[in-house]
């Protein structure tokens, strides 16, 4: 038996109306978990990035007076 057989027969009120309540309701805090860690996996790559740029900013603003070092890398 295939799921859009199980829901052929009901109304439409139960499929977009009871049925998501219902998943909300059951998995809820797993949804929300999960949100949660991406928002902070984002949070934690943005400080990394912002952070990275500015020991960059910094480096290349102090060093930038010698031209012979960029030569270097």
């Amino acid at each position: 038996m295939a799921v859009k057989e199980i829901f052929a027969g009901l109304p439409w009120w139960v499929k977009w109306v009871v049925v998501p309540v219902i998943l909300v309701v059951v998995f809820g805090g797993l949804i929300s978990s999960v949100v949660g860690f991406l928002i902070w996996l984002l949070f934690k790559i943005l400080l990394a990035v912002a952070l990275i740029a500015g020991v960059v900013y910094l480096v290349r603003r102090f060093t930038g007076s010698s031209t012979s070092s960029r030569g270097d890398w």
